[in-house]
């Protein structure tokens, strides 16, 4: 797939005492069964860090406050081509529920090895596991 016009998309690194939430996607889901860091596509006219607060309230049933910028990966899939956005995010309220996925883990930095990330994500992970030992 040859396409420069690249969907934005954001994605949250939430970590709870030394984990960070991973969730995996529905079996409808063109990449299913691949576990993602939460989050999801923007708007018209939204910023990167308005649609990821927005994401997290609507899959996930939380009040987060958006950190600081982590990176950015592009991705071109078979069916899409993506640019995503990775922000940290700091709980704030509501109880964490798997409204879009197929199961929520929290998981060691240095467990994310083990799970079947989406291309896009491979950076992501690979940062995590370097930087964020927490």
């Amino acid at each position: 797939m040859k396409n420069t016009d690249y969907i934005q998309v954001t994605a949250a690194i939430i970590e709870k005492d030394g984990k960070i939430l991973i969730a995996k996607r529905n079996k409808e889901d063109p990449l299913k069964d691949k576990w993602e860091f939460p989050g999801g596509k923007l708007e018209p006219n939204e910023t990167p860090e308005a649609c990821l607060k927005r994401e997290l309230e609507e899959e996930l049933g939380v009040v987060t406050e958006i950190g600081e910028f982590i990176c950015s990966s592009k991705y071109e899939y078979s069916h899409i081509a993506i640019e995503l956005h990775v922000f940290r995010a700091h709980y704030v309220s509501g109880e964490f529920k798997a409204n879009d996925h197929a199961e929520l883990k929290w998981v060691l930095p240095s467990e994310l090895s083990h799970y079947d990330f989406p291309e896009a994500d491979a950076p992501i992970v690979e940062k995590c596991i370097r930087h964020v030992e927490i």
